[in-house]
């Protein structure tokens, strides 16, 4: 362990060709997802250009348009931490959206016994819970990759569906709320422990506690041991053991966190938007929070803007809709489209990097 701890300050050398190299090729893939998408509209006899031009309106054009694009880009950083933290220890994990939406109904269903209390603990506790769930969720993942040796993306996309499926289960059944006819969900929380909006920005708190979470992760990652730790993992396992690191428990570990950052995202969609646990929280931000990571190159800083790009152009589907009349689902295909660009853009990237090796 004396070994780790003594490299353990060493830092990488910043390689500005490299990170250039990457940002090109990432915006490549962009500019290409763009033209694949105008011809995709073209082909509903819309104008490509009257099209970005609403993206842009619907996401960014107005204080109340970033308003929604704040308050999207609050669960898609989470649930892109929740991707990016596995990355570190070389796992790719994609089931973020069952644990938000277990996180959600642990959020809502905890406080019920406690209507009447002061805010504050109840609100915490809300939060907590949420995170709870979802670690406990996640952490399944990592001891079935560990223990059982099971692909941690086919487990937890497995366990995404079966979470989703618990969720409906129990919020249709033992848990609803009777008065809830038209979209069943469960009792509402209390309205005083709904989270308080940022002063000046009309957006839920929510949005903060994302940020925070994911400049502490920068930090950790960046600066401390346990995240130089959770890459000599993800670097090479037999390498780990060799220095005295629990294998085990450090995938483990870091699975559960990742579980926690999702099912908080869901926690807070409860106590911040919705107020009770519904269909609403299976909006696919478990989905969308793989694009954000991805996107960001599983940076913790870059997966803040990148959140609220892709926030963005979820909020502009409506005004699409209406103005346009797309179908609902127009803008999933963008971001499709930017996804498996993305991933064409990796392979090009790992292939000239093994020419250059080579």
């Amino acid at each position: 362990m004396g070994q780790v701890l003594s490299v353990s300050t060493h830092r990488v050398p910043w390689k500005p060709s490299a990170i250039q190299a990457n940002i090109g090729y990432l915006f490549a893939a962009v500019v290409i997802a763009s033209l694949l998408f105008s011809v995709f509209v073209a082909c509903y006899g819309k104008n490509p250009l009257e099209v970005f031009t609403l993206v842009y309106i619907g996401g960014f054009g107005s204080g109340f348009a970033w308003q929604d694009t704040l308050a999207r880009a609050a669960p898609l950083i989470l649930v892109g931490l929740a991707v990016a933290i596995p990355a570190q220890a070389g796992m790719v994990i994609i089931g973020g959206e069952g644990a938000l939406v277990l996180g959600g109904l642990a959020g809502a269903m905890v406080s019920l016994p406690f209507v009447g209390e002061p805010a504050l603990p109840m609100q915490l506790l809300i939060l907590a819970s949420g995170a709870l769930m979802g670690a406990g969720w996640f952490a399944i993942v990592g001891a079935l990759r560990q223990y059982r040796a099971l692909n941690e993306t086919i487990s937890s996309l497995l366990l995404s569906y079966i979470g989703i499926a618990f969720f409906h289960h129990l919020t249709e059944g033992p848990f609803r709320d009777p008065a809830s006819l038209d979209k069943p969900s469960t009792y509402p929380i209390d309205p005083s422990y709904m989270l308080p909006v940022i002063p000046g920005i009309n957006v839920h708190i929510g949005l903060v506690i994302s940020i925070v979470l994911a400049l502490l992760v920068f930090f950790i990652m960046r600066f401390t041991f346990w995240g130089f730790a959770l890459k000599v993992v993800g670097g090479s396992a037999k390498v780990a053991r060799m220095v005295g690191i629990s294998v085990n428990r450090w995938v483990i570990g870091a699975t559960a966190i990742a579980g926690a950052m999702a099912g908080l995202a869901g926690a807070i969609e409860v106590s911040a938007v919705q107020g009770t646990a519904n269909s609403s929280l299976i909006a696919g931000y478990g989905t969308s929070g793989i694009l954000v990571a991805f996107l960001s190159r599983h940076h913790p800083l870059a997966i803040i803007p990148v959140a609220c790009l892709i926030g963005g152009l979820q909020a502009s589907g409506s005004l699409l809709q209406r103005r346009l009349d797309l179908p609902d689902a127009t803008i999933l295909v963008f971001q499709g489209l930017i996804f498996v660009c993305v991933l064409l853009a990796d392979a090009v990237a790992q292939k000239s990097n093994d020419a250059k090796g080579s």
